[in-house]
């Protein structure tokens, strides 16, 4: 079987809810995304074969078929096809898995495999949301679900709370992690680390003035232990607050996936190689447990240890989910998300797995590394793992 490469990862930088990105609709900025990823790969547009899109609320702007949108105002030619796909958080990096598994069966030679989720212009929750509020149905469960889990719901947020109890996570400790991730985050920003991954975008500024943004604006550089503190728990008697959780994010990111036949035919450069592909489900109550067996599953079938991984992007969709992978995997927390993560620099849903993708390989690339892993904790208790080799 072919192997597959990745020639180019990238991402917008991040933006806070009614922030920087507010104007921007996402079909155009997941299209700057793509022509970016033209761009540095020189490439001929009329070369892609797929572009894969991930996205979590496709209603509204998102809806009908953003992916098909995205390509259309790009530069990609109308020839080339795309399909938008959910599995919740990890999304994209489904949808990077799926052109990976395209490229590696010859079925398709160059692929892109993108999200994108503008969480201002569509907020989180909308399809149901708005399916309620018109009369529509009765909610994604049906009581066949609800009875046989024992629940009147399904909720990140009662997993979230879940996980700490069940490791006995304090206050304390999720908040000085979330401290810890605004400061890696606004160390990487400074040292300039995310240029390499961060496509500009055209935006207008308080004054009218028309700028690039470039910088995740969701890094709070005062962050500490005595303002999280101040903050609300989400249930009375719980740790989880909106400071120690992913913050709301507008963004898009992208991955350009080829194999050794397009790598030869273009002429490309590959960044990294992917090496490992898994997706595993287990408690969709809890749910947000799942990146540890994936990871199990995915070092199982590597043939690899923990130790032998140079870095790891561990979604922190909540603190409690890296801070249970570490201690069950036995993981080193100085290789975890070493420029911060979605508490610092927002988890825009759909756009997150190649987001981390992207943030991940350029990481690896910097610091001479080889080995890296990324996982998500996914709505239903999924959890994508991939592990790739950084080159060059």
């Amino acid at each position: 079987m072919a192997e597959a490469y990745i020639v180019d990862a990238l991402r917008t930088a991040g933006g806070r809810r009614n922030g920087a990105l507010r104007d921007w609709h996402p079909a155009d900025m997941g299209a700057a995304v793509i022509d970016a990823l033209l761009a540095k790969s020189g490439i001929d547009p009329a070369a892609i074969e797929d572009v894969i899109v991930g996205c979590v609320s496709q209603v509204g702007e998102q809806s009908f078929h953003v992916g098909r949108n995205m390509v259309l105002a790009s530069s990609l030619p109308e020839s080339v096809p795309a399909v938008t796909i959910d599995r919740q958080c990890g999304s994209s990096q489904q949808a990077l898995h799926f052109a990976a598994q395209a490229v590696m069966s010859g079925t398709q030679d160059v692929v892109i495999a993108a999200g994108v989720e503008h969480m201002t212009r569509v907020p989180m929750g909308s399809p149901t949301m708005l399916a309620m509020q018109a009369g529509v149905g009765v909610g994604p469960w049906s009581e066949a679900i609800l009875e046989r889990f024992g629940v009147t719901q399904f909720s990140q947020f009662t997993g979230a709370q879940m996980i700490a109890d069940r490791y006995g996570f304090t206050r304390d400790q999720l908040d000085a992690f979330a401290v810890e991730s605004h400061r890696k985050a606004a160390a990487a920003t400074d040292a300039g680390v995310f240029g390499e991954e961060i496509v500009p975008l055209r935006v207008v500024d308080a004054d009218g003035h028309e700028t690039l943004h470039t910088r995740d604006e969701g890094i709070r550089r005062d962050a500490s232990l005595e303002g999280l503190a101040q903050l609300k728990t989400l249930q009375p008697g719980g740790v989880i607050t909106a400071g120690n959780a992913s913050q709301i994010c507008d963004g898009a990111s992208g991955v350009l996936i080829v194999n050794e036949r397009a790598l030869k035919a273009h002429g490309l450069t590959p960044i990294a190689r992917i090496e490992q592909l898994t997706v595993t489900a287990g408690d969709p109550v809890i749910m947000l447990m799942e990146p540890i067996p994936a990871t199990r599953r995915a070092l199982e079938r590597s043939g690899r240890a923990i130790g032998d991984i140079d870095l790891y992007e561990v979604n922190e969709a909540f603190a409690p989910v890296p801070l249970a992978w570490l201690k069950e995997l036995g993981a080193d927390p100085a290789r975890l998300n070493v420029n911060g993560g979605a508490i610092a620099l927002g988890h825009p849903l759909g756009a997150s797995g190649t987001k981390l993708m992207a943030t991940l390989v350029h990481a690896l690339r910097a610091r001479g590394k080889r080995f890296g892993l990324q996982t998500m904790c996914e709505g239903g208790g999924i959890a994508n793992v991939t592990i790739i080799e950084a080159l060059g």
